[in-house]
C-alpha cells in the first residue's frame, strides 16, 4: 500500500464560540491510500487532530503522520493498535483503508444511511457568543425544524445564559424542545452542583463534561448528587485501555458518554465504549468534533450501524466554508447521504 498526507485548514463561515476560546480556523489532515497496482481505486480517511484537545496533541503531529504514512504496511491491515497513542490516526486510518477495501467510494459502511434511504436525527449546535446572537442562532434552528438543541455554555456569565435558557424554555417545552447544554469543563467543582441545581429547574435534557476532565472522583461527587443528568465527553480522551475504561465508567457512573470516534480512537475503540456502556446500563450518543465532511461522512456511517433512540451531534461539517463537497445534507433536524458527488480537488 502506498498512502499520502495532505494538510489542510478548514475556515469557519462564522467564529465558533467555546469555553476554551473562539475558534476561526480547524487544522486537518487527509490521508490517501491506494495499491500501486491500480492507483485509480482509493481510500481518503480524515487524521482529524484537534489542538488544544486530542491526546496527541503535540508540535511535530504533521511529521509523526507522515513518518507513519511512509511506513504504512508496518501498520496496515493489522497493526493499527501499535498507534493507540495517536487516536485521529487510527481513524483517519482505518476510513481509507476500509474506504479503498470496498471501491473507494466513501462508503465506509454498507446500510440504510449510506444507500441514502434513512436520515440521522441530530440536534442543533448553538455557538457561545452575545445573548442576541446566541437567541438568533436558536431561532435559525427552530426554523429549520429542529427539535433538540445542544448550547455551549461556559463563556459568558453565568446569569445570562440561565436568562437566555429561561427565554427558550418560556416559548419551548421540553415536550417540544430538548435542550442539552455542554459546558466544555468551565465550571469549578465548589460551585459546580449549586449552578446544576439552578440549571435542573429548566427541565433541560443533560450537560456535558461540567468540570474539568482527569477529576474523577469529583465528577462521581457530582454525578452521584446532580439533578441534572451528566453526560461525559473529554473524561473519555486519552483512556486507552479497556480495563482503564471500564474503572472510570464505573467509578463516575454517568447517565451518558458522549463518543467522538476521532478523539478516542477510531471505530474499535468507539464500539468498545459502547459495549461497555451497555454493561453498565449507560446510554450515549455520537458526536461529530469539527471534522471535514470525509471524517463526518465516516462518523455518520458509523453511526447508523446501531439502533438510534436519540439525537446524534453530528452536524459540525456545517460550519465550514471551505469542506470538501460531499453527498451530505440536511433536511430540516436530519442528517442525509444524498446524491451529490463528492468533489476532492483539494485532495490531489
Amino acid at each position: 500500500m502506498i498512502a499520502k498526507v495532505f494538510p489542510y485548514k478548514l475556515n469557519f463561515i462564522k467564529p465558533g464560540g467555546t469555553s476554551r476560546g473562539v475558534l476561526h480556523q480547524k487544522e486537518t489532515f487527509f490521508i490517501k491510500l491506494w495499491s500501486p497496482e491500480n492507483p485509480e481505486i482509493f481510500g481518503i480517511g480524515e487524521a482529524a487532530l484537534f489542538r488544544g484537545l486530542s491526546a496527541e496533541d503535540f508540535p511535530n503531529y504533521a511529521e509523526k503522520l507522515t513518518e507513519i504514512c511512509e511506513n504504512i504496511n508496518d501498520y496496515l491491515p493489522h497493526n493499527l493498535h501499535l498507534l493507540k497513542h495517536y487516536p485521529s490516526i487510527v481513524f483517519g486510518l482505518e476510513t481509507a483503508y476500509t474506504d479503498w477495501l470496498f471501491g473507494g467510494n466513501r462508503i465506509i459502511f454498507d446500510n440504510q444511511f449510506s444507500k441514502g434511504k434513512n436520515g440521522i436525527r441530530i440536534n442543533g449546535l448553538i455557538w457561545m457568543g452575545q445573548i442576541d446572537d446566541m437567541l438568533q442562532q436558536v431561532e435559525n434552528k427552530l426554523e429549520n425544524g429542529f427539535s433538540c438543541l445542544k448550547l455551549k455554555i461556559g463563556a459568558i456569565h453565568f446569569e445570562q445564559e440561565i436568562s437566555l435558557l429561561e427565554t427558550i424554555r418560556k416559548r419551548f417545552s421540553p415536550e417540544s424542545l430538548e435542550i442539552r447544554v455542554d459546558a466544555n469543563g468551565a465550571f469549578d467543582f465548589k460551585d459546580a452542583l449549586s449552578k446544576l441545581e439552578r440549571l435542573s429547574a429548566l427541565s433541560l435534557h443533560s450537560i456535558e463534561q461540567p468540570i474539568a476532565a482527569g477529576n474523577a472522583g469529583q465528577m462521581a461527587e457530582i454525578c452521584k448528587k446532580s439533578p441534572l443528568p451528566v453526560a461525559l465527553d473529554e473524561e473519555l480522551i486519552g483512556i486507552l485501555d479497556s480495563d482503564k475504561k471500564l474503572e472510570m465508567l464505573k467509578l463516575i457512573n454517568p447517565r451518558f458518554i458522549i463518543l467522538k470516534p476521532s478523539l478516542i480512537g477510531g471505530f474499535l475503540s468507539t464500539k468498545e465504549w459502547i459495549d461497555l456502556a451497555g454493561s453498565l446500563h449507560l446510554d450515549w450518543w455520537i458526536t461529530s468534533a469539527l471534522e471535514s465532511n470525509i471524517g463526518l461522512n465516516a462518523i455518520a456511517q458509523f453511526t447508523a450501524q446501531f439502533p438510534l433512540s436519540m439525537p446524534q451531534g453530528l452536524g459540525t461539517g456545517m460550519v465550514f466554508s471551505n469542506n470538501i463537497e460531499s453527498p451530505l445534507e440536511l433536511r430540516g433536524e436530519n442528517l442525509f447521504y444524498g446524491k451529490a458527488q463528492w468533489n476532492l480537488t483539494q485532495i490531489q
